[in-house]
């Protein structure tokens, strides 16, 4: 999250400063907080009323105050970000952030920043293959700034759809990525991740279900990325959020799960079965609501998909699958044959014995158990227990 963050927020004379206004909400809702410097050309795309009334701040655009002469700062500005972000930026705002040509009040806070700035470029595309803007933009990129284009986050090689200013969700995961990423080992890694339980329906209004609150998944999906994985978290019917850049697919029964699991696998580099997911099914399911009666119900049950035999099966040379064993008795017996049974490159146990543990609560306490060792961890917040498992696999990456 951007929770505590200071934002400069630059706006320039572009029909996309229109972008701007959901951008500020992102950042926002994100825990951020934005203070504006727009253009005086901005100000004719958009007006300062709206975005003040969007941060709660006033809007700088001059040197001085209209109404008292007061002095703006664009040293403190520059001292008070965490980042600066110009978003859209002109092609001629670019020319001049590149040169130094300072004759406005964004561009001198440009130039004072300290901060590390983040460009999204906005213009057609004739403008934007112009060779004077591509060698502003690789002078600014050359200066250390970040340059944020669509569909490719930093700037890549290339001039496939350019010019149109990315958006504002995609800015926000890659402000986010950049402040909460710890470690970059799983950089260019695209890691599936289940999470959660399953609910298999026995009439419109009831099913079979489990008590994972999908804590210890979601846990695992913002550790991956926080490390820099494409993360991609296939998620059962739980009541929780996770960052804009994580990839969500949410689900209901094992029968979705297996088919988005099945799916996405092909082009992972790891999966991390976390998801609770129910071995039965009903054998059929009542159109209606079953009513109460004087006689016992009986319900006849069936297998559900083998999600983890599965995607053991489908494993190629080079990808990795974990898996977890939730236990009541002989707990590493059951690990060692799903080990083997599931093809799996390491199983993490856990046990109902351990109370306060597994389904519900905070924290978690595990072993990894691989065909030839098994290491056991004290009791931990599942967020740490994210991170030794994570560590783990990163080793076989």
């Amino acid at each position: 999250m951007l929770k505590g963050k200071k934002i400069v927020l630059g706006i320039t004379g572009s029909i996309a400063a229109y972008k701007s206004c959901l951008l500020i909400r992102d950042l926002i809702k994100q825990g951020a907080e934005v203070q504006i410097v727009i253009t005086p050309s901005g100000k004719e795309f958009i007006t300062p009323i709206t975005l003040s009334a969007l941060t709660n701040k006033p809007v700088i655009s001059d040197f001085f105050s209209q109404r008292d002469g007061t002095w703006h700062s664009h040293v403190d500005l520059g001292l008070w970000a965490d980042a600066m972000v110009i978003a859209p930026c002109t092609a001629s705002s670019l020319g001049k952030m590149a040169h130094g040509i300072a004759d406005n009040m964004l561009i001198t806070t440009y130039l004072s920043m300290k901060a590390p700035v983040f460009i999204a470029p906005a213009m057609d595309l004739d403008m934007y293959r112009h060779p004077a803007t591509q060698e502003n933009i690789n002078m600014l990129k050359h200066y250390g700034n970040h340059i944020i284009e669509p569909g490719k986050g930093f700037l890549a090689s290339g001039l496939e759809g350019k010019g149109r200013m990315e958006e504002p969700d995609v800015i926000t995961d890659i402000l986010d990525r950049f402040f909460y990423a710890k470690k970059e080992e799983l950089k260019g890694k695209k890691l599936l991740i289940t999470a959660g339980p399953t609910y298999e329906n026995i009439d419109p209004v009831r099913f079979i279900g489990n008590y994972s609150s999908g804590k210890m998944g979601f846990a695992l999906a913002e550790e991956c990325y926080a490390r820099g994985a494409d993360v991609t978290l296939i998620s059962g019917p739980v009541s929780r959020s996770c960052r804009p850049g994580i990839h969500r697919i949410d689900v209901t029964n094992c029968q979705e799960m297996y088919k988005a699991a099945t799916e996405c696998f092909p082009n992972c580099n790891a999966a991390i079965l976390c998801a609770a997911v129910a071995d039965f099914r009903p054998e059929t399911v009542a159109d209606t609501k079953i009513k109460r009666g004087e006689d016992s119900k009986i319900l006849h049950l069936k297998p559900t998909q083998d999600i983890a035999a599965a995607l053991g099966r489908m494993k190629k040379t080079g990808q990795k699958l974990v898996c977890f064993a939730l236990e009541t008795d002989h707990e590493e017996i059951h690990a060692q044959e799903k080990l083997t049974k599931k093809n799996a490159d390491f199983i993490v146990l856990n046990s109902t014995r351990n109370p306060g543990t597994t389904f519900g609560f905070d924290e978690n306490q595990i072993s990894i158990l691989t065909t030839s060792s098994r290491k056991d961890y004290p009791r931990k917040k599942k967020t740490e227990v994210a991170a030794d498992i994570i560590d783990e696999l990163s080793r076989l990456l």
